[in-house]
């Protein structure tokens, strides 16, 4: 199937608005549904990030914190099926690349606990107007890439904009238009694309609040760059809309992977996630593969993750088994 499909009628219309593409612009591209056989089929696996802080304290002084290994003894403990190893959290990161030893020690002891290494993830930004810098995060999305081949990884997760607090693409690119920074992203996951495909693995585009706000925003970029080696990622927490769900859903048959949150609205919303909607989203597109789960300190409140994420966990098992 041509992924370079026109969209027709009111999704045209409404991608146009949502995008700031328009007349005369270069059409919206729709990404095509991903072909599921059999029905649903969900894993559960833990995003790292919900213990970032104490994996980063151990990359600091080994006495403190936790490592990798000890969070691989963690879901085994509690019966997940795999682990998203981000990227963040290895020894060296993002200076130096983890050694074949420490991957085959980490494969080694996964594969010894019944975990899967259901995906991984680097920070980048290519919204930034410097090409050497967004050719550095290209180089280092490359490069992990092969690292996430030697896990096993299936799924590598990338980003399209910045990640800075305080700082959107409009405050690093605010002499270009969206239509220029989009051209950038798109030449950048083209080429981190063809490099995924050189090794198996996908790249995932992570929805993140800021250059992609809305499904129309992502969907739009991945069908841009028209490759069946990168798809989208649903990060539940990060659409920016008056119905975040409406956003998932949207995503829901193209998805690559998710990123399951406590929230819909961001890590500092009292709102928790509506589960037996969400999950009946996921079952309906038919989607099979992980939802990593990933639960967030919030500012000011005391965070403790060998209580959260067990709580989570059990709350997504209660939806998981009480629906179809």
């Amino acid at each position: 199937m041509n992924r370079r499909n026109f969209l027709k009628g009111a999704s045209m219309a409404s991608l146009y608005a949502a995008t700031g593409v328009g007349v005369g612009s270069t059409p919206a591209l729709a990404e095509p549904q991903i072909k599921r056989i059999g029905g649903p089929k969900l894993k559960i696996s833990l995003n790292a990030y919900s213990f970032s802080k104490m994996l980063n304290d151990y990359k600091k002084d080994p006495t403190k914190g936790i490592s990798l290994f000890d969070l691989l003894d963690f879901c085994a403990k509690n019966n997940f099926d795999a682990l998203d190893a981000t990227g963040y959290f290895f020894p060296g990161y993002p200076s130096e690349l983890p050694t074949d030893a420490f991957i085959n020690e980490f494969k080694r002891r996964a594969f010894e606990l019944g975990l899967d290494i259901s995906g991984t993830g680097v920070r980048n930004n290519f919204t930034l107007p410097d090409k050497d810098k967004r050719a550095a995060d290209v180089k280092h999305i490359k490069q992990w890439v092969e690292v996430a081949a030697k896990m096993g990884a299936p799924v590598l997760r990338v980003f399209a904009d910045t990640q800075m607090k305080g700082q959107s693409w409009q405050t690093v690119a605010p002499d270009f238009k969206r239509e220029q920074v989009e051209d950038w992203i798109v030449e950048n996951l083209k080429e981190c694309a063809d490099c995924g495909k050189q090794y198996g693995v996908i790249i995932g585009v992570q929805n993140h609040g800021d250059f992609l706000k809305t499904a129309e925003n992502l969907l739009h970029l991945i069908g841009r760059v028209d490759s069946v080696w990168c798809g989208p990622i649903v990060d539940t927490g990060y659409f920016v809309s008056k119905d975040p769900y409406e956003d998932m859903a949207k995503v829901a048959p193209h998805a690559v992977n998710w990123q399951i949150k406590t929230s819909p609205f961001g890590a500092e919303s009292g709102i928790k996630t509506d589960l037996k909607r969400l999950i009946g989203i996921v079952r309906t597109s038919g989607y099979r593969g992980y939802i990593p789960i990933e639960t967030l300190s919030v500012k000011g409140a005391p965070y403790d993750p060998f209580d959260a994420v067990p709580k989570f966990l059990a709350e997504i098992r209660e939806v998981l088994g009480t629906t179809t």
